[in-house]
């Protein structure tokens, strides 16, 4: 395997589309959001540290796009009740590092980043924070990426928690 160092460009490159993407799902676009995936991408949120695949144990999120546009669309639905009001997030993003070479065409991007979730329910309003490893398979697609996957460990994912509603 030739190793190649990622040039500044594809580095600046690859900042800026994670940071659009953590944009989107704090400003709620999700179908957006969706849409930087590849057909067969898919969004993988681990139970336990040391998981390996998501097909033989339990995860908090395994969406492929089909069940991303399902949860997206039961988050747009006038009665869910869960969601009212609606969460409100803010992601932080650092620690970006890219492989130094490319496997098939796909770039991984590794990265850490922090989630702050509010929702202001009465008479308690419930925040929350998490924050974890995201690595970032990516694809180049007509001058920028699409997401062939994402996988999302968070620091505390085997604890227990309350229902996840959107995306970290």
């Amino acid at each position: 395997m030739k190793m190649i160092a990622p040039d500044a460009e594809l580095r600046t490159n690859i900042e800026d589309f994670l940071i659009a993407e953590a944009r989107m799902l704090d400003q709620r676009r999700f179908e957006e959001w969706a849409s930087l995936f590849t057909e067969d991408g898919y969004y993988w949120a681990p139970s336990k540290p040391e998981q390996q695949d998501p097909w033989n144990e339990v995860s908090l999120f395994f969406d492929d796009r089909e069940i991303m546009e399902n949860r997206i669309a039961r988050l747009r639905h006038p009665k869910i009740y869960a969601q009212l009001p609606a969460s409100r997030a803010v992601r932080q993003i650092s620690n970006i590092k890219i492989d130094d070479h490319e496997e098939g065409g796909l770039i991984q991007a590794h990265s850490t980043f922090f989630m702050f979730e509010h929702r202001p329910t009465l008479p308690h309003p419930v925040e929350r924070i998490f924050a974890g490893h995201v690595t970032h398979c990516l694809l180049r697609s007509d001058g920028t990426f699409k997401i062939a996957s994402k996988k999302v460990l968070i620091a505390n994912c085997d604890a227990v928690h309350d229902p996840m509603f959107v995306y970290f």
